[in-house]
């Protein structure tokens, strides 16, 4: 089931089912994807992508039992607050983040691409921030293989013919979690007590993850994902009016 299709409450009842699943088999699935790492990245200097979301919380979780530690997390100055203080107090220890520079007058100039309505504009945002921060740390850090927290159960890329690995840029990309359920990712945090970030708790989280507040997908339209934006900070869309003519409609009436 493709995370477009499920809403929050699926995601809910999805996490329940998880608990079903047997230790043992939770265990050897952990292995596999161990040994699956420890396999593609040997003779690579090799690093994973972490956003904080549940994915990469599990990637997280399986890439530091193989040895693999640095990693990297593409931000903007778009970013919740209530996010980045969640990073500050549970950020891997070997953790590069980079800040892509998207701002407020970069949004006034590209308003089109508020709460994106299509994958088109929803992708974009992906290319300019995590994207583009992958490429630049591996760059910068000389890495050639970049583990990354893609499943096929959320119709994500993973590799050609239903592979786990593909290459771009000098880099080879490795989704070792490809196979995994939505339960298996939630077995996963919930045996082991991963801490999820504040995103899991606000309207519609589980549907939407992690993102900068300007990417929130499958709104109904504008008002809607000023509404939601609103009651999750109240602070962010008086800030905003300062340049957005969405955010002082928006606010002209409340």
């Amino acid at each position: 089931m493709r995370k477009q299709s499920l809403s929050h409450e699926d995601f809910l009842k999805l996490r329940a089912a998880a608990q079903s699943i047997p230790q043992a088999a939770l265990e050897l699935k952990i292995a596999q994807a161990i040994d699956v790492i420890r396999d593609a990245c040997r003779g690579h200097q090799a690093a994973y992508a972490w956003s904080g979301g549940k994915d990469s919380q599990a990637l997280r979780f399986v890439a530091e039992r193989a040895g693999v530690v640095d990693c990297v997390l593409g931000i903007c100055d778009l970013e919740f607050p209530a996010f980045l203080r969640w990073v500050t107090d549970h950020m891997p220890e070997r953790l590069h983040v980079i800040n892509t520079g998207l701002d407020l007058d970069w949004l006034a100039a590209h308003e089109s691409m508020l709460f994106p309505q299509d994958a088109t504009t929803a992708s974009g945002w992906f290319h300019r921030i995590q994207h583009r921060a992958q490429q630049d740390f591996c760059r910068e850090r000389d890495v050639d293989a970049l583990l990354l927290g893609r499943r096929r159960e959320d119709g994500n890329f993973t590799g050609r013919a239903g592979g786990i690995t593909y290459e771009k840029r000098g880099v080879t990309y490795i989704a070792p979690l490809a196979g995994w359920s939505h339960e298996d990712v939630f077995a996963v945090i919930d045996r082991y007590s991963l801490p999820l970030p504040p995103f899991y708790g606000w309207p519609r989280g589980f549907r939407t993850g992690t993102h900068c507040w300007p990417a929130r997908q499958w709104c109904e339209n504008e008002a809607h994902g000023w509404r939601e934006v609103h009651a999750i900070d109240p602070d962010i869309a008086p800030w905003a009016a300062q340049r957005l003519t969405g955010a002082r409609r928006f606010m002209a009436s409340l």
